[in-house]
């Protein structure tokens, strides 16, 4: 990019970003939806029992490697266990916000696509949850796994019977790896440079977390998955337009038709 392009880039980027107030408020608010939505799924310990054994059952039938293999790595030792269990509860949030930060501050068109396609796949992993409450892989006895944040610590829940924060039967999807995954998504779409491609060790190690840490199954990560790929494939991300991206010129500079082809790509 030359200094001739920098401006018309500027500019547009001005135009698209959208106003901070509104979208502070806009995503506080389908936060709080969302913590309440999980809090009306509550109350349904023998459903997500039951529906947590038919898991289980159908990925050993589908011949799903055994969420305990990826366990044992992590029992090897307190430490593993620890660090595993301190990535589950850090790492999902605050991640998430700094991705859709830096995409508002320098990539904004892009973050009114990633912020439209977290909604969405939130809202469907909270009606799931409502249809499908699913207790996670640690609290079966039949699974063999072992609650690793309770026995090394730290650990984000409480006790189910009690916990009034958190409802701990919504392990179905994991929005713990749909949205890691968006994260590298979107920054891979947005971003660049050549090792762009290395943000794909977000999700993967985030994967590794959920399994092993026996807070998700693999099914729980599947679906999220497929929620995501569908997210994506119904909310585009938008070009530049004539309007937002050449007034300048009457058309795209350069820089901009590299952008364009570019979004062309992440489609």
């Amino acid at each position: 990019m030359n200094a001739r392009t920098e401006p018309a880039q500027a500019g547009s980027d001005a135009i698209a970003r959208p106003p901070l107030i509104r979208e502070l408020l806009l995503v506080a608010g389908l936060f709080l939806v969302y913590k309440v939505g999980r809090q009306l799924a509550t109350g349904h310990t023998g459903e997500a029992f039951r529906n947590a054994h038919r898991v289980w059952d159908f990925e050993r039938a589908v011949r799903l490697p055994d969420e305990g293999t990826v366990q044992s790595l992590l029992l090897h030792g307190d430490g593993l266990a620890h660090l595993a269990n301190t990535y589950y509860a850090t790492v999902h949030f605050p991640a998430t916000a700094a991705f859709l930060v830096w995409l508002y501050l320098r990539r904004p068109v892009h973050y009114v696509w990633a912020r439209r396609v977290l909604a969405a796949v939130t809202a469907a992993a909270l009606v799931l949850h409502l249809l499908f409450p699913l207790a996670p892989p640690r609290m079966p006895a039949a699974t063999g796994l072992v609650d690793t944040a309770r026995v090394y610590g730290p650990s984000v829940y409480g006790d189910p019977a009690t916990d009034s924060v958190s409802n701990q039967f919504a392990a179905m999807p994991s929005l713990h790896f749909g949205w890691a995954l968006m994260v590298a998504v979107g920054l891979i779409v947005a971003t660049r440079s050549r090792w762009r491609w290395l943000w794909s060790a977000h999700p993967l190690l985030t994967l590794l977390v959920i399994v092993g840490t026996a807070n998700h199954y693999w099914l729980d990560a599947i679906v999220a998955t497929a929620l995501l790929g569908l997210a994506l494939a119904v909310i585009h991300l938008p070009g530049r337009t004539r309007t937002t991206a050449g007034r300048a010129r009457g058309g795209l500079v350069p820089a901009q038709r590299d952008e364009q082809a570019l979004v062309g790509a992440g489609r």
